[in-house]
């Protein structure tokens, strides 16, 4: 075997780090960007965050554009330390948005606007020269808010978790009940076994032997108390929690629903209900009535009626004290109507209580600058990943930016019309008109929202296949998944649309769909079928 050496040219694609974190911010959702930016604040020394209001927006709206004489600032009172009396060039630059707020309402030809033009005094005594008498807002009480304290002062989302949940709701109502120490301790231990939905998933005798062990006296002990417990959690509110299964539960309510002045023919209805409950749920979801009133010796006018009485009822009895924080959705972009009829023009922009306001430390920068000893090399790359990390977050916002202009420009007939007028879209024709990849337009729309007139929606949602027409053109799923909720929504109650009725019915309006593809929307869109939609 004969060595010798060899020339090779070939090309492959190396991810450089800053590549890396660029797409990795791309892909997150607003609350792991948030997320993202907390700890690269905590791990960064060189990242701060920029002042987020204007330093006129401390004094009053009346006086806040009143130029005064210099001989009238006077010490300054208690603020003559100046903290907060002028942003740095940076931290004004950084807050563009209220600058221009502000600059808008002055008269920029008078004095003001030469007072906010001069350079801040670093020598004086921390006072400015824009600083109208304020004494009537006092030194040191706080802005008002809502007469809560310092511990109480809490923001939408906040009061959204502090919802009390079924648990503490249960134990509040057991302390109005007379137990024994024993009783109230297996009340106790149930309430907190239960789960979201109001359920014990586990029997009585599977929480008694994990806590009696081998012990058989303690699990015959414990298996009596918790029959008795249980009897009590059942009698709580809501009612039907504490129950086992979905029978059991619809039950609990029905016989709390007995009343002294309730008829005859209401207790037989009530009765046949709960004998219903007792059966398999199968044939309560057929709406078997033949089977039922069969099972049960009861004619089907009596079914039906007790049916009519079971659909009132909460089958998930917690569901109330679910904590829906998780359910609150902040919109990336906001799009916004202008114009009249022909002229009807659409904003698109970003959300800016999304977007992190960040910069480098100045003067840990600059300190950084000068000094070129043991340990700057370290820090000189901490320095330049802030850097890094401050232009990804801009080019995420960016990109997301652009996406949204062409989904908007494509999509301008669903911001007029609704979801009836979407057209057919994919991934690959805004990669192609924005010359970025597919894959990043995928990242781009993945949990990130908009603000649309019709509501909130993901960016997803303006992507669609293409269904053909009689005509030759083509017709968006998302267009026909919305027909087909309007064909439902305006059907006779006593007769419902069968799938073939409603793929018949999108043919009419010349879109060809099969039934199968329609059985496919309905149930994307959590419809049930005709049997089902039938009314009682």
């Amino acid at each position: 075997m004969k060595q010798g050496l060899s020339l090779r040219v070939s090309q492959h694609l190396a991810l450089t780090p800053q590549l890396q974190q660029s797409i990795r911010l791309l892909q997150l959702s607003t609350l792991e960007l948030s997320q993202e930016v907390e700890q690269m604040l905590d791990e960064n020394p060189f990242l701060e965050r920029t002042a987020e209001e204007a330093a006129r927006e401390e004094f009053g709206l009346d006086t806040a554009d009143a130029p005064v004489p210099r001989d009238e600032g006077g010490d300054g009172g208690e603020g003559g330390d100046g903290e907060g009396d002028f942003a740095s060039p940076a931290a004004s630059s950084a807050s563009t948005a209220s600058t221009e707020t502000v600059t808008s309402t002055a008269d920029t030809d008078g004095p003001a606007a030469d007072i906010s033009e001069r350079e801040p005094d670093w020598e004086g005594d921390g006072t400015v020269d824009m600083a109208p008498d304020d004494s009537e807002w006092g030194s040191d009480a706080p802005a008002r808010q809502n007469n809560l304290g310092d511990d109480e002062r809490a923001d939408a989302t906040e009061l959204a978790r502090s919802q009390e949940s079924l648990q503490s709701f249960l134990h509040r109502q057991a302390l109005s009940l007379r137990l024994d120490e024993n009783d109230s301790a297996a009340l106790r231990f149930l309430i907190e076994s239960l789960n979201d939905d109001g359920y014990l998933e586990d029997s009585l005798p599977a929480l008694a032997s994990g806590l009696a062990g081998d012990d058989n006296d303690q699990f015959d002990d414990l298996v009596h108390h918790f029959q008795v417990a249980l009897g009590l959690l059942q009698s709580l509110e809501p009612a039907g929690v504490g129950a086992r299964d979905l029978g059991e539960c619809l039950s609990i309510q029905l016989r709390a629903m007995a009343s002294e002045d309730e008829t005859e023919e209401e207790e037989q209805v009530r009765k046949t209900a709960i004998a219903i409950c007792k059966q398999p749920m199968e044939l309560l979801a057929r709406r078997d009535f033949k089977r039922l009133a069969t099972l049960t010796r009861s004619n089907e006018d009596l079914v039906r009626s007790a049916l009519q009485i079971i659909a009132r009822l909460e089958p998930k009895p917690g569901r109330s004290f679910v904590d829906v924080e998780r359910n609150i959705i902040i919109p990336d972009v906001i799009v916004t109507k202008t114009g009249r009829g022909t002229n009807v023009k659409f904003r698109v922009m970003l959300n800016p209580e999304v977007m992190p306001r960040l910069r480098v430390h100045d003067i840990y920068a600059g300190a950084l600058k000068s000094h070129k000893g043991e340990g700057s090399q370290a820090l000189s790359q901490r320095l330049q990943e802030a850097r890094w990390f401050i232009k990804n977050i801009q080019q995420r916002f960016d990109t997301i930016l652009r996406v949204s202009n062409a989904i908007v420009e494509r999509q301008k007939s669903y911001f007029v019309h609704g979801e009836l007028a979407m057209r057919p879209l994919v991934l690959r024709e805004i990669a192609d008109e924005l010359g970025l990849h597919e894959s990043t337009i995928s990242r781009v729309t993945t949990a990130k929202y908009m603000a649309t007139p019709f509501g909130t929606v993901e960016l997803k949602y303006f992507f669609g296949s293409a269904l053909g027409t009689e005509t030759g053109g083509n017709a968006s799923s998302t267009a026909v998944r919305a027909l087909i909720k309007q064909f439902v929504g305006s059907e006779s109650v006593k007769k419902p649309l069968s799938d073939s009725q409603i793929s018949e019915m999108l043919k009419e309006q010349g879109i060809e769909c099969a039934r199968r593809t329609v059985a496919k929307y309905r149930e994307a869109l959590r419809i049930a079928p005709a049997n089902l939609r039938k009314a009682l």
